[in-house]
């Protein structure tokens, strides 16, 4: 087994709900509920699950840009958890995140080479001339040109936009990527392009990377190893093709089953979730899941299912309680 990067055990996420007249505490919203994983150096860690599961929060609780309500996250034998803010500037130069909405996260009113030099001054690396060639370098390694250091945000397509994410994301040499849906706001044919460049540059690099995304077909073209998140909650872990070829919580089965198949002869059968997703300000007792749930057993209902480890596949599932 290759070195451990980044471990993470118990983490939480629970966000206040206030309100009345004196904006008194009236519950809670179940963000991120007890989630345990670890990274190895050099893998593609993929975690997926639909929109409000918490993998975008998580990812927001290993930058420590939220804090973790529990848990800890240990980074390379530190604990980054309570880390002061001194350390932990020191920690954000081998952590990176690179955004969902490439517009957004760049500053409209700076060039693209004041955006690339920031993360160098704020770091202090470099002499003016050193950080100048570096982000031209850099530009070329994202598949741009040193020229385009001049221009501004505006004048770039969505694709190229992103190219610059992740060329502001490698300046300060990073370990760790944190990538939260990287290529959701992307045309098709562009998110091809932009994942063939994270492969690429994670060779060249030696880096690895937390995959974020709600599309299992882009999880599976970069992963190595994949969780499946509902409702706060990591339900299941494994190698991608074991998950893929062998998914065994019945959430996974059903969002594997709604993937398409470029095979207009190939029949295959769609799961179909019923209900609706519930709040995480209430979620049900017990499983998660079990609202939804076709295999439905009355444990299910009232005890959480333990994760089980089924020859180094995680599955949390009464259905596999030994």
């Amino acid at each position: 087994m290759s070195e451990l990067l980044l471990e993470v055990n118990g983490l939480k996420k629970y966000f206040p709900i206030t309100g009345g007249v004196f904006g008194k505490k009236q519950g809670e919203v179940k963000a991120v509920d007890d989630v345990s994983f670890y990274v190895k150096k050099g893998e593609t860690l993929g975690i997926v699950g639909e929109s409000g599961c918490g993998k975008s929060t998580t990812g927001r609780l290993l930058m420590r840009l939220i804090e973790a309500s529990d848990g800890r996250i240990v980074f390379e034998d530190k604990e980054i958890t309570r880390m002061s803010k001194t350390d932990l500037r020191k920690i954000r130069r081998d952590i990176q995140m690179v955004f969902q909405d490439p517009y957004a996260s760049l500053n409209p009113r700076h060039s693209i080479e004041q955006i690339l030099e920031e993360p160098l001054i704020v770091h202090g690396i470099g002499t003016k001339e050193e950080r100048k060639k570096q982000v031209k370098e850099m530009l070329e390694v994202v598949g741009l040109s040193s020229y385009h250091a001049k221009r501004y945000p505006h004048q770039f397509s969505g694709g190229q936009r992103q190219r610059i994410g992740i060329a502001k994301a490698l300046m300060t040499k990073p370990k760790l990527i944190i990538a939260d849906e990287p290529v959701s706001a992307l045309d098709v044919s562009i998110q091809a392009q932009v994942l063939n460049l994270m492969k690429d540059i994670q060779e060249e690099f030696q880096l690895t990377y937390i995959f974020i995304a709600h599309d299992l077909g882009v999880v599976r073209h970069i992963s190595d190893r994949v969780g499946v998140m509902y409702l706060g909650r990591l339900i299941e872990l494994a190698e991608s093709e074991e998950l893929y070829e062998n998914p065994r919580h019945p959430y996974t089965k059903a969002l594997l089953s709604a993937v398409p198949i470029p095979d207009p002869d190939l029949k295959k059968r769609t799961i179909l979730i019923e209900g609706e997703l519930p709040s995480p300000a209430n979620p049900p007792s017990g499983c998660a899941f079990h609202t939804r749930c076709s295999q439905v057993m009355d444990i299910c209902k009232t005890a959480r299912p333990a994760e089980q480890n089924l020859n180094g596949h995680y599955v949390a599932c009464h259905l596999y309680n030994k």
